[in-house]
């Protein structure tokens, strides 16, 4: 059973945070499905990698699409062998759809199949306007007061 939880007051304190309400609300709602099985790495204080258990799929039959800033992992299998029969069929070949929400700043910086696993890369990449800055303080005269222009906050 799930609870919800009632974020209006944090809406009251904040400004700008909407995604983040949003994205908090449907963690609850995630998917359930275990299908492929996956690994996430951080790699290194900017670079992660996504890793999929994706045995038996080729190149041809894994998409990897990112839209907005949720990463879309799909694999969708070619029925060319209807007339097979298994005795025991234990090797998943399902087609399947596997989605990650990725932080802001966070960019693909590529993705590669090697021994039935596919490799997501990805790496956050902080534009330098949105990295802290300095801000100078003014003294009490009011000639003295410094206006930043946008020149001076690259």
């Amino acid at each position: 059973m799930r609870s919800s939880f009632d974020l209006t007051p944090l809406y009251r304190s904040t400004v700008g945070f909407d995604r983040v309400f949003d994205l908090l609300d449907s963690m609850g709602k995630a998917e359930t499905g275990g299908y492929p099985p996956y690994n996430i790495e951080r790699l290194d204080e900017n670079d992660y990698r996504i890793t999929l258990a994706v045995a038996g799929f080729s190149e041809d039959e894994l998409d990897v699409e990112l839209h907005e800033n949720t990463l879309t992992v799909t694999g969708s299998h070619q029925e060319d062998d209807e007339d097979r029969t298994f005795l025991y069929q234990g090797i998943a070949g399902r087609s399947f759809q596997r989605r990650f929400q990725l932080a802001e700043h966070v960019k693909v910086a590529g993705a590669s199949l090697v021994n039935g696993l596919l490799n997501v890369e990805l790496r956050r990449e902080i534009p330098e306007s949105a990295k802290p800055r300095k801000i100078s303080i003014a003294g009490e005269k009011a000639g003295n007061v410094k206006v930043l222009k946008d020149a001076d906050a690259a």
